[in-house]
């Protein structure tokens, strides 16, 4: 298995890896290419979403630009536990939508040498901490907040406003339910 070095320069076994950020901003897309680049190494990969994100596919975890990567559904965090097999690396998407013991999931296997990378959701639509994210990127060695673009003005967009009226929490969504916007837009859609 890869090691990577921690600052002492010592192998670090396992470790978690989080790639958080708006609607748009790339986080499915970089987690496959982390995955793939893994795959490249001859490392042993696993992949896992949550059931409930069928938006292009029901087995893949496939990212705006198309990009896809085979996975395993579950529907609750600690089915991961079940079926990780011998691994040296998982990747998790949508993290957002898993139950807290995501959190407890994630720090199982990186105490087990394995490589974690989780993509999510850091905030949901009305603008606050999306589930067990923050929990995950207080936990994680490496965080990576990505960016997409603000449809309204074309600076740095980091929230995801709803287009709808609908009020649940989760509403599975594409371009025609979400934009990304800056903070300024943002703040002013919501007036």
């Amino acid at each position: 298995m890869f090691l990577e070095k921690d600052l002492s320069g010592r192998p670090q076994k396992g470790w978690i890896e989080v790639v958080c950020g708006s609607m748009f901003s790339g986080k499915t897309e970089e987690l496959i290419r982390r995955l793939n680049r893994a795959k490249i190494a001859n490392q042993r990969v696993e992949i896992f979403k949550p059931v409930i994100d069928v938006r292009y596919s029901v087995e893949e975890v496939v990212s705006h630009n198309e990009n896809a990567i085979r996975s395993t559904p579950v529907d609750t965090a600690s089915n991961i536990l079940l079926l990780i097999g011998d691994v040296d690396v998982v990747g998790i998407d949508e993290a957002q939508f898993f139950e807290p013991a995501i959190v407890e999931v994630c720090n199982k296997l990186a105490n087990m040498g394995i490589r974690v990378i989780v993509a999510g959701l850091d905030m949901d639509f009305q603008g606050n901490p999306f589930g067990p994210m923050p929990q995950l990127a207080s936990i994680a060695e490496y965080v990576t907040k990505v960016h997409a673009i603000c449809m309204r003005c074309g600076s740095l967009a980091n929230f995801s406003h709803r287009l709808s009226p609908e009020e649940k929490l989760v509403v599975l969504g594409e371009r025609n339910e979400y934009e990304p916007l800056c903070r300024e837009c943002y703040n002013e859609s919501i007036k």
